[in-house]
Formats: structure tokens, sequence, C-alpha cells
């Protein structure tokens, strides 16, 4: 999934391992991996391409005996039990690749070792109203979980799963094959796994994060992230050269911005043309903004081209995208009064659509193909 103009958002997880030191990643994919697996190839741009460990791209039909589809993220890494055996780990780090976070996993499991974890989760505190959404902990003293909750509805606490685990391998073992034969199991982390060891009376500890992250499993959380880029001060740094997100990225020219063009806290990447108005939006390469075309709090995907005198407030056009001249979409409407409990706002444009010119849409509207 592209992010930010010219990431992906499987390069945060994986230049947040290079940067830690990690130097063994197994990548695990389910349906139609072949895109992921094209755009991560040996792991060159993650200084991931090493004779002993680098990154293995791991489709759940990889097992000698053949396989099935991944039941659950438990399962995923119980199917994957003979990789992680070839390199006769002390330590399991489990990560999610939907996420947007820089983070140092050494330090973790540094904390996890002085912990004599059997498990450590990291955690951060989300708004209360969001709270339901994740994963939530419940902790005694020194931080130990004594509780966790798989997206409840009512919460005892904000402390939320990132998603980040790091597991002792014998102890992580032991639980998944005996997750592997329980069928009444959903084979899932939050749901399963880390339940029984908390009822096995393993050692869980919560470990603090106080930095940028986000969860981008929904259209607003997604676009939000992007937005988080901009500013002088953005919540998320991307300059920071301590810290760097590596990425691969196709030859592209440099951007052009015309005399005609005017561009205010965005991002515009390589191969973009701009000849009209850009304003707090991630432009994504190769795209074209036409002469008098107004972009405002939009995230525009790769190729896709906006046409003359168009108008476009918080909206996503998907890639190669077309919003032909004079075009408006976004448009301020009257929500009905149970709208806003289900739409931000955005209007979202599938890939490869083509908006008509002069058309008008309003905000909140979806357009895609089956």
């Amino acid at each position: 999934m592209p992010f930010g103009g010219k990431y992906r958002i499987i390069d945060f997880p994986l230049s947040n391992c290079y940067n830690s030191g990690i130097d063994t990643v197994g990548v695990l994919t389910q349906y139609q991996p072949l895109a992921l697996h094209s755009y991560i190839g040996i792991g060159s741009a993650w200084d991931l391409d090493r004779r002993n460990g680098g990154v293995y791209v791991l489709p759940p039909y990889v097992r000698e005996k053949g396989g099935e589809w991944y039941k659950g993220t438990a399962d995923a890494i119980y199917q994957n039990f003979n990789f992680i055996e070839m390199f006769d780990p002390e330590f399991v780090l489990v990560l999610s690749g939907d996420h947007i976070y820089k983070m140092d996993y050494s330090l973790m499991l540094d904390y996890h070792k002085t912990k004599q974890a059997d498990a450590t989760i990291a955690v951060i505190e989300v708004p209360w109203e969001e709270a339901s959404r994740f994963g939530i902990m419940n902790t005694a003293d020194e931080e130990r979980i004594i509780e966790f909750e798989e997206k409840p509805k009512n919460p005892k606490n904000n402390l939320a799963s990132m998603g980040v685990y790091i597991f002792s391998w014998p102890a992580l073992r032991a639980y998944l094959a005996a997750d592997a034969v329980d069928d009444k199991s959903s084979h899932d982390f939050g749901k399963n796994v880390i339940p029984k060891m908390l009822a096995g009376s393993e050692r869980l500890y919560a470990y603090r994060f106080a930095g940028y992250w986000k969860d981008v499993g929904t259209v607003e959380s997604y676009w939000e992230a992007n937005m988080d880029l901009l500013g002088d001060e953005p919540a998320l740094d991307l300059y920071d050269t301590s810290w760097r997100i590596y990425s691969v990225n196709p030859t592209q020219p440099p951007q052009f911005v015309a005399d005609t063009a005017r561009i205010a806290c965005s991002m515009v990447t390589e191969g973009c043309q701009v000849f009209g108005e850009v304003e707090n939006s991630v432009l994504f390469p190769g795209v074209y903004i036409g002469e008098g075309a107004k972009v405002k709090d939009s995230i525009i995907m790769p190729y896709a081209s906006v046409g003359a005198n168009a108008v476009i407030t918080k909206a996503i056009i998907g890639r190669k995208s077309v919003v032909e001249d004079g075009a408006q979409l976004g448009l301020e409407a009257v929500a009905e009064p149970e709208a806003s409990r289900w739409f931000s706002g955005i209007t979202l444009i599938g890939d490869n659509m083509t908006i008509n010119s002069e058309t008008k849409i309003r905000r909140n509207a979806l357009l895609a193909r089956p």
C-alpha cells in the first residue's frame, strides 16, 4: 500500500528492523503475494540482501508437504516453524505490517530481557473513544500484564497493543503448538495465544511507547497518517536522518512546477507536473495537476491526472485515475444525522477510474470498480 508520497507501508517495519540492527526478517503474506514479493525483492533497499540472514517472503504454501491459507496471525507463525528453527533464535519479534511508526526494537528487547519476560507487548495510550478498535491491556505493578481484551465494547483501559511482540522462543513455540491443535481457536495472537499465556501465569509485560504510531486499517486513519506528514513540525518526521525510512522507488525525472502553480504545505514527489494549486496535500510520483486546478487536503496516488480547473477537496484519488477538466470532488453536503457516525468527509476514488468533465461529486462518496 503506497504511503507518504514515495513509500509503502511495509517500508516502516522493514526500516525499523534495519535501524534496530535486526538482520533476519520473514515477511508473511496471504493472498496475491506477488506484488509484495516483487517490491521487496532481495531486500537491498533495507540492507537485507545478505548471505547469512536477510529477508524472506513466506506465503502460506511454502511448507514441504504443501499447505493452506493462514488461518490467523498465530497460525501464520506456526506454519513457519521450520523457517524460524533454521536460525535457532532465543527471541522472536512479531510485527504487524499495516502500522506507521518509527521504533527501536533493540530497546524493547533489552526491556524484555531485564524483565525476564516470556512475552513483551509494545503498548501506547489511545483516545478512549478509539480504544474499542484495539487489543487493550490492564497492567499491575512494574507493567506486568494481568488482563488482555481484544477489541472490547466497554474498555477498562486505553492502553492499546501496537501489534509489536517479543517472545522468548521456547515459550512461544509451546503455546503455538498447543493452539494449532485447538479446534475451537481462531489462531489469533490477541484472541487466543495471549489470553492462554496469561491463564498459564506466564510473565507478560507491557512496553510503553511514547512516539508516533498510527494503525492505518481504515480510510480515515490512512488519510490522517498522510496528513500528519505535513507542516513545519510534522507529527511524523520523515526527514530525521538519525532514523531513516528506506524504500524502493521507480526512476523518475524531477518534479516540474510551472509559473502558474502555487504549492503550500505539501509533499510533491518525483515525476510530478504541477500547473495548478496544491495545498496541504500529498502527491505521489508521476501525478499531473492541470492549470487552474485546486487540490486541497488530498492524497493523489501514482500517475493520477487532474485536469484544468478541476477542484478536489479532502479526497483520495486512486492510481492512474483521471479527473477531467472542471470536475469537482469533495463538495460540501448537508449530511444526514446518521452519516457522521460512519463517514469522515473523505471522498474516495479507486484505481483506474475516470471522472468525466464537469462532474460534481459530494464528500463521503466512494467510486471504484467491482
